[in-house]
């Protein structure tokens, strides 16, 4: 029996910035030629959870703050797989931190699409880690691009923005490119406004530092990266585009001997069986 990937239809407020992303998804991965039973898309919990439900592939819902490994997982056990990561600042950078600071460490060749809206939308508007500046005025926003130059075993940093389309179609191109060939962990952080509960349209756009215009500028190193962000901070921009590219170490190049023996019939059929027992 043929397999449908008919996808669903998007329950997020006019003008949520996940429409953007979304497009640039399904914009990419036709560009691409990516087929729809070759793709999977693991999303995390919150209002980026439901994009799974959106596109055209296999879709699977992980656990809050649990979208990283079970993204390593699937890639690690069917590596034809394009797999992609997607889900939310509160979920990312909260409660999936560590998780995000192992991937980058790791570098394991999928896809980790981050929407950043500085709220936690789905709970009615709390502060999230990006929030740039709390309620009480003391803390600061978390910068997961800053992070992650930071760590020495990263291969893939850029910042794209659902105001600029275009562009974003095009980082998401080049994080598939990045992950299809191998070479690690594609980090695509989305400046993605909630227009409901932190509409920051208007606020964003008037800061963006692109470091596509600058033609000098060598997205393959990591000191120039640095020089970048530590500019974007110093003149409260917002620094967007393909920020770091590099050739490292992937995770997924090595075997892992315990998914070598496993009998994935045996598995699925002790699965069924439980299921039976338990499920009315």
């Amino acid at each position: 029996m043929a397999k449908s990937f008919e996808p669903g239809e998007p329950i997020w407020c006019a003008g949520c910035g996940h429409f953007g992303v979304q497009n640039a998804v399904v914009a990419a991965l036709a560009k691409l030629e990516i087929p729809s039973h070759e793709t999977l898309i693991i999303s995390g919990i919150g209002c980026s959870g439901t994009l799974q439900n959106n596109v055209s592939a296999y879709g699977y819902h992980a656990l809050h703050g649990r979208l990283l490994p079970t993204a390593t997982g699937a890639h690690l056990a069917n590596r034809d797989l394009t797999v992609i990561a997607s889900g939310g600042d509160g979920d990312g950078y909260a409660i999936g931190m560590g998780h995000l600071v192992h991937a980058f460490r790791r570098n394991p060749s999928f896809v980790y699409v981050l929407m950043n809206n500085g709220t936690y939308g789905l709970t009615k508007g709390q502060d999230s880690p990006t929030a740039e500046e709390s309620a009480d005025g003391e803390e600061a926003g978390l910068d997961g691009i800053a992070l992650g130059v930071s760590l020495q075993t990263t291969t893939f940093l850029a910042r794209g923005y659902s105001g600029n389309p275009a562009q974003l179609v095009e980082l998401m191109i080049a994080a598939l490119k990045h992950s299809r060939e191998r070479r690690g962990f594609s980090f695509l952080e989305v400046l993605s406004p909630c227009v409901t509960y932190n509409d920051t349209y208007s606020n964003w756009s008037g800061r963006i530092l692109n470091v596509d215009d600058d033609l000098n500028y060598d997205r393959g190193s990591r000191i120039e990266a640095f020089k970048k962000i530590s500019l974007a901070r110093e003149t409260k921009k917002i620094l967007t585009g393909l920020i770091f590219e590099s050739e490292g170490a992937a995770y997924s190049t090595v075997s892992p001997p315990a998914l070598m023996d496993v009998n994935i019939k045996q598995h699925l059929s002790d699965y069924q069986n439980l299921l039976e027992r338990f499920v009315v």
